[in-house]
């Protein structure tokens, strides 16, 4: 549509369907009208295939852009001029004739644990033995089995509303989710503890908003890097680069942790087996230019020490 931004100056906006999808997808266009008052710009909604198939669990139906593809296909078929993701559900390679354009301001990365209210005076590390636990994350499902192997974890999907409404019905103990949508979606009053990343590293680019776009679509590029944050985009580059690498998608037990110091980035990272008895953790610290490079350090340190043939078992047992 770059000769529609040109003369007539609309831009339209891909979007999944889902409450926090449309959250954060008005979210960046109330901030680009802020600063393009001459631009108008359109949302337009579509569901994806992990929108549409909610029984089975998300590593059984494949994760090549689970939430994403109808969306670039939007864009390659001109319908729509980018697309607004959660950044951990944008596939590390992208279709051709598509590209990353900006990462915004990460928020809060950890994962929350919410409880049943007959649990609100415990924490993780108190649930009594046998508490069952929703995730549909093989990532937190592998870490909180490594520390708490006495729990029971049991899938859970459907939107942030629908797990909560299981939640409170008593099929589950406590859920886990992300601070960081309970935070976009005016409901850090149900965040009941914290995780700390000692006990579950985050998801690859959890906590950022990814925006995508056409390569060579140089009036919208210009336009969503107005929204991108430097400290935002190196941490998320190392990360993305250290899944890549590892070859693992969105739905397998990896997880990181990024800090800056100045110019320094240390990237944190982890490969858990699914019963979480095996648990590989590393860490590389180097100059934040070299962010996509600390990454593959990081990838090649673990599959030296046995993350390739975990991640092969894993792969072999969900599919």
């Amino acid at each position: 549509m770059t000769e529609t931004i040109e003369n007539e100056r609309t831009i339209v906006i891909g979007t999944r369907k889902s409450q926090l999808a449309l959250v954060q997808t008005y979210w960046v266009k109330k901030e680009l009208e802020s600063r393009f008052s001459d631009v108008e710009f359109e949302v337009e909604k579509m569901s994806t295939q992990g929108d549409k198939i909610l029984d089975v669990a998300l590593a059984k139906i494949g994760d090549k852009g689970l939430f994403t593809k109808e969306l670039e296909l939007g864009m390659i078929n001109r319908e729509v001029d980018f697309a607004v993701h959660s950044l951990k559900d944008l596939p590390t390679n992208l279709p051709d004739g598509l590209m990353l354009g900006c990462v915004t301001q990460r928020v809060n990365p950890a994962d929350a644990l919410v409880v049943n209210e007959k649990h609100k005076d415990k924490q993780l590390e108190t649930l009594p033995e046998g508490s069952v636990i929703g995730t549909s994350s093989l990532r937190r499902l592998a870490q909180l089995r490594h520390h708490f192997p006495h729990l029971t974890f049991k899938d859970v999907r459907g939107n942030v509303n629908t797990r909560l409404a299981k939640l409170d019905a008593g099929e589950y103990d406590g859920i886990i989710l992300a601070v960081a949508g309970l935070e976009r979606l005016d409901m850090s009053d149900r965040i009941h503890q914290v995780i700390p990343p000692e006990i579950s590293l985050h998801a690859v680019g959890q906590g950022a908003l990814g925006i995508e776009c056409r390569v060579g679509d140089d009036a919208v590029l210009e336009i969503i890097k107005t929204l991108e944050d430097a400290d935002s985009r190196d941490c998320t580059m190392a990360e993305r680069s250290f899944l890549r690498v590892l070859e693992g998608g969105c739905q397998v037990p990896i997880g990181v942790n990024t800090k800056i110091d100045g110019d320094n980035l240390t990237l944190t990272g982890m490969v858990a087996s699914l019963d979480g008895k095996r648990l590989l953790k590393d860490s590389v610290t180097d100059d934040r230019t070299k962010a996509e490079d600390i990454g593959a350090q990081l990838a090649e340190k673990l599959k030296q020490q046995g993350a390739g043939e975990i991640l092969a078992e894993i792969i072999a047992q969900v599919r």
